[in-house]
């Protein structure tokens, strides 16, 4: 990481909302949170973010996609698979080694917004938490930006 770059921190500050409801794991279950979550690598793998995620082969992509499972898994009311395996979460610094701006936010968001729009039939993604979601991944992809 450029030890000259300026760190952008968004003024909204991190997610203050409760999250996503912790009922969609119950409703969708781990192998769908997994699936929908491989569909959404695969979106961007050929998005404009491409060069942010492992670049050597589809295995490390879907690789990738099941870390991301496992954050999510959790998120939403699963158990703490992410935390077993990779350690606290700690999102933001995480993502800091990589440059996220507006337009990278908007083509991470809307690969996933992609992924909603069948995720009740593919992955019984219950309809009536897809609001609360959206609402979550808002505020989550905002607080991922660090460069203006």
């Amino acid at each position: 990481m450029n030890s000259q770059r300026e760190i952008y921190v968004p003024p909204q500050g991190p997610p203050q909302g409760s999250g996503p409801s912790r009922d969609i794991y119950s409703l969708m279950g781990e192998e769908n949170i997994y699936a929908m979550l491989e569909e959404f690598y695969t979106l961007l793998a050929t998005s404009s973010i491409r060069e942010m995620f492992p670049a050597d082969s589809p295995e490390e992509m879907k690789e990738a996609s099941r870390k991301s499972g496992d954050f999510f898994i959790f998120i939403l009311g699963g158990p703490p698979l992410y935390q077993q395996k990779h350690g606290n979460p700690m999102m933001r610094k995480r993502h800091m080694p990589f440059l996220i701006d507006e337009r990278a936010r908007n083509t991470w968001l809307e690969s996933f917004k992609k992924v909603l729009e069948t995720a009740p039939e593919r992955y019984q993604f219950p309809r009536e938490h897809l609001p609360g979601f959206l609402t979550f991944l808002e505020e989550f992809s905002a607080w991922m930006v660090n460069t203006r």
